[in-house]
């Protein structure tokens, strides 16, 4: 069931206000951007990334990379590379 919003009046938001400034425990106010402490996650990002693509392939054609164990996508790319250069 939803019940309607009653939003504080100006005098009671201001005495919420004090509270939250007077309680020792409430949160810091990060209304201001803090530059240098919010890090993005994962490792830097390398110049040369690569793009992430759907492709279809026959299946034994898979079927032959996948059994050469871990690393088969990159293996898969690096005779791309070969096959374009070549």
């Amino acid at each position: 069931m939803r019940t309607k919003l009653v939003r504080p009046t100006a005098s009671e938001d201001a005495r919420i206000a004090r509270g939250v400034a007077a309680d020792p425990d409430a949160a810091p106010d990060l209304s201001e951007p803090v530059e240098g402490i919010v890090r993005r996650p994962g490792r830097p990002l390398k110049a040369d990334r690569k793009v992430s693509v759907t492709l279809r392939l026959d299946r034994d054609v898979v079927e032959r990379f996948k059994a050469t164990g871990a690393g088969w996508q990159t293996r898969i790319n690096a005779a791309l590379k070969r096959a374009k250069s070549g």
